[in-house]
């Protein structure tokens, strides 16, 4: 038996994992739409306006079961599962930069910079952060 506040060996990366796949397939999914769809029809911060509440609904459901799923009761635990998720998250969307878009990371920092591009990164900070916030919330 465990002690209390303690995690299975290996629980929070993989509920990190497992929260950054889910999550990253929908957002490729809902992404696709965006960028072929919304974009064209709306422009671009438009279309992220739509797609972020989206997300954000997604991101919070997925965390909330994942941390139960998981076992992660504290709110450190849960802070270090947003954190990995987070850095996934990044790197994935280099990644795809890079291999997919053919753009530098030069160019993906400069995206960051635009309107929607910094909703799209507060909103991927408020994905990290969603799993302590809601080990937070059940504890006030």
């Amino acid at each position: 038996m465990r002690p209390v506040g303690e995690v299975a060996s290996g629980a929070v990366p993989k509920a990190a994992i497992a929260y950054w796949a889910l999550v990253f397939a929908l957002g490729f999914l809902l992404g696709s739409i965006r960028v072929l769809v919304l974009e064209p029809a709306l422009g671009m911060l438009p279309a992220t306006l739509i797609e972020l509440p989206i997300m954000l609904g997604a991101s919070w459901m997925v965390a909330r079961w994942l941390l139960g799923r998981f076992g992660i009761a504290e709110p450190k635990h849960a802070l270090a599962m947003g954190a990995i998720a987070f850095a996934l998250l990044m790197g994935s969307e280099v990644l795809l930069t890079l291999i997919v878009f053919g753009d530098s990371v030069g160019e993906w920092i400069a995206g960051i910079g635009t309107p929607a591009g910094a909703i799209g990164l507060a909103g991927q900070v408020a994905f990290g952060l969603f799993p302590w916030a809601i080990r937070r919330r059940e504890q006030a």
